[in-house]
């Protein structure tokens, strides 16, 4: 994903066990956006049973800093995905050098 030219949304939705269920692109999008519905993330959470989810991006800039849309989209797939019993462990943006996961860095 990091050398991808255009961006990706990945999910990788995983079990009570976190051994993984899928690993599925939900969106692809232009060279600086990609459209992500919180909805449909959590929809295809349901439809495969999945306890927990990751979020997975690339930012083909090769910065991986997120923009207050991504901050904002995450925060909301994860209150529709808690209001379904299902969690989001992180959600990683894959720059070119270096990747950033929401966890460490406090936004999730």
């Amino acid at each position: 994903m990091a050398h991808r030219e255009t961006e990706q949304f990945r999910i990788l939705y995983l079990d009570t066990k976190n051994t993984l269920i899928a690993d599925e692109e939900q969106a692809s999008g232009t060279i600086d956006h990609v459209p992500v519905y919180p909805r449909e993330v959590v929809k295809r959470g349901l439809e495969l049973n999945a306890a927990s989810l990751i979020l997975v991006r690339n930012h083909p800039s090769g910065d991986p800093t997120p923009s207050q849309a991504d901050i904002k989209t995450t925060g909301q797939i994860a209150a529709a995905a808690q209001a379904l019993g299902i969690t989001v462990h992180d959600h990683l943006i894959i720059g070119k050098s270096r990747e950033l996961s929401f966890r460490a860095e406090g936004l999730l």
